[in-house]
């Protein structure tokens, strides 16, 4: 086998098990839910309580198959459930993924609130020079 036969097998191997890892990473699979605004309209929706795929599909200008996908990606990242009552398929909000999503955010939060510490205390000191500026003769 070439150098380069060597390579293209040894990142191919790697990809796949990238995309392995990716489809069972919850908070890469709720991420990847919340990238879509419909699906995000959806949630808010759900946010209201339990609705119907019709109900949920009412302020769209979408098919109803094309809601059906959009909620099926929101059940693999286990953001609703779907229940089954006689012909009605009823959707409810499971906000758990969430709990993740909004801890992992929470360190780049931590992060921000660092630089604005420090931001704030730059302007004081910038602030105090000017004050000293100005009652100097």
């Amino acid at each position: 086998m070439t150098r380069g036969a060597v390579d293209l097998y040894s990142t191919a191997r790697l990809i796949t098990q990238v995309v392995k890892f990716m489809a069972t990473d919850t908070l890469s699979r709720t991420l990847s839910a919340l990238a879509d605004p419909t699906r995000r309209a959806i949630l808010a929706r759900l946010t209201e309580g339990t609705a119907t795929v019709n109900e949920i599909a009412e302020p769209f200008q979408l098919s109803l198959p094309a809601i059906s996908k959009h909620l099926k990606v929101l059940d693999r990242a286990g953001l609703v459930e779907r229940g089954r009552e006689a012909q009605w398929r009823p959707c409810t909000l499971k906000p758990e993924p969430l709990r993740e999503v909004a801890e992992w955010l929470e360190r780049f939060y931590e992060y921000w609130q660092g630089n604005y510490g420090r931001l704030d205390a730059l302007l004081g000191e910038l602030q105090a020079k000017d004050r000293n500026k100005e009652n100097d003769p």
